[in-house]
């Protein structure tokens, strides 16, 4: 009996200010440039502290849903509804015999990402790429949880791509690329400080706008989870006797 009762999950005050500002968006009464109160005036109106509400901001933009502007504070990104949904609603209804699917599509997109962001770059996407880069390490220097720091870096190098419809494309797997890498436990503890120097030469050939290399330097970098995405996808083929 204790198989069909499910746990009982309580809403954390972050996930209940994101599911507020995602349904104003999408009914329209917040619209791309709409900017959104201060963090303070915010915090005091839903009744929390501001550290949630930075969070559940910080969390919304990193899916490029609000953008902070300098002098201009928070505002609604110019993301189109059906990408927004998707990153809330998980949109391709991925199963775990899907992941293997994801990760060949993840390096499909991340590979040329890595190639049009060496020739695309510009002064800021570098600094951009360094701060996600030095995130990453705070979190794994911490010996605290960081997928979705390794993510940020990625989806940083998708946006100096300069490539719209990849960078959009790279938003909407985005949380099923989370999703998956907490359900499956993919990172491995071992594996961290190889990763930060993967990061770290795929870094250094978009600074050198090589876009060959950079490209084989992703594909390099992602080819373990590539084949770890395999030995999830064997146990289904056996099954349908394939």
């Amino acid at each position: 009996m204790l198989d069909n009762l499910q746990k009982i999950v309580i809403e954390k005050p972050v996930d209940k200010i994101i599911r507020q500002i995602r349904e104003l968006i999408t009914s329209g009464e917040l619209n791309p440039g709409d900017k959104l109160p201060p963090e303070r005036k915010l915090a005091d109106h839903l009744g929390v502290g501001r550290g949630p509400v930075r969070e559940a901001i910080q969390k919304l933009e990193f899916y490029g849903i609000l953008k902070t502007q300098p002098q201009s504070g928070t505002v609604v990104a110019g993301m189109g509804l059906r990408a927004l949904d998707g990153l809330f609603t998980d949109v391709l209804k991925l199963e775990t015999a899907d992941f293997a699917s994801l990760v060949e599509t993840r390096v499909i997109l991340e590979v040329n990402a890595a190639q049009f962001a060496a020739q695309r770059r510009t002064a800021e996407d570098i600094i951009a790429i360094k701060d996600a880069l030095s995130e990453y390490e705070v979190k794994i220097a911490a010996g605290e949880q960081s997928i979705e720091e390794d993510l940020l870096f990625h989806l940083t190098i998708s946006e100096a791509s300069k490539n719209k419809a990849l960078n959009s494309l790279m938003l909407i797997i985005a949380p099923d690329i989370i999703k998956n890498f907490i359900d499956l436990k993919v990172c491995d503890a071992g594996r961290f400080q190889k990763t930060v120097e993967e990061h770290r030469e795929i870094l250094d050939y978009i600074i050198d706008q090589d876009a060959a290399a950079a490209g084989n330097a992703m594909r390099r970098h992602l080819s373990d989870v590539l084949e770890f995405s395999t030995t999830i996808r064997q146990p289904q083929n056996q099954e349908n006797g394939k």
